[in-house]
């Protein structure tokens, strides 16, 4: 009977050519840490109603990012990523899902100030669903399917508009003036 395969041994899977592209990934996400806390820098420290400035959540987002990099340098330099199981994927990514999502994307950002966030938020909902349906070799380009997705991204987005503009005076663009849409 073979006994288990020791910490050590996981340690001596990774070699060089493995190390050579874990490396990257954790000096990345460290880099991309580092560059937002110096965006961070810039951004006012004056303490809101709730005694937290406007520069505490990129703070928080950079320094989970840094400690995350580091985690994931030191990961790769003792071993590689541990657990990291086959790939169980397709070999290449569903180009079609990517178009479908990136013009959601797309058409939230142009059309957010013209049709306001609720209705942006929807269409973005409406195509992105298109895209991981066409993944799954599911893609139903019904009126029903349409108009259902459409409702389900108007019925996420409308709580979070209210949440913003009303419960925390936010600005965000609307279809009309009134604060409600």
């Amino acid at each position: 009977m073979a006994a288990p395969p020791s910490a050590s041994a996981a340690q001596d899977s990774a070699g060089p050519s493995q190390r050579a592209t874990q490396l990257p990934i954790g000096a990345a996400v460290l880099i991309g840490g580092a560059l937002l806390g110096f965006g961070a820098i810039g951004i006012s420290s004056d303490a809101g109603y709730g005694g937290v400035g406007p520069n505490f959540l990129p703070w928080l987002v950079a320094g989970m990012l840094a400690l995350c990099g580091a985690l994931l340098i030191w990961e790769a330099m003792t071993g590689g990523f541990r657990q990291m199981g086959d790939l169980d994927g397709a070999e290449h990514g569903h180009w079609p899902g990517f178009v479908w999502v990136s013009a959601g994307i797309l058409a939230n950002a142009a059309l957010i100030t013209t049709i306001g966030f609720i209705l942006s938020c929807a269409l973005c909902f409406v195509l992105a669903v298109r895209g991981f349906k066409s993944a799954e070799g599911r893609l139903d380009l019904s009126l029903k399917a349409l108009v259902t997705d459409a409702l389900i991204g108007m019925a996420i987005a409308a709580p979070v508009f209210w949440m913003f503009t009303q419960a925390l005076a936010i600005n965000l663009p609307g279809l009309t003036s009134t604060g409600w849409l």
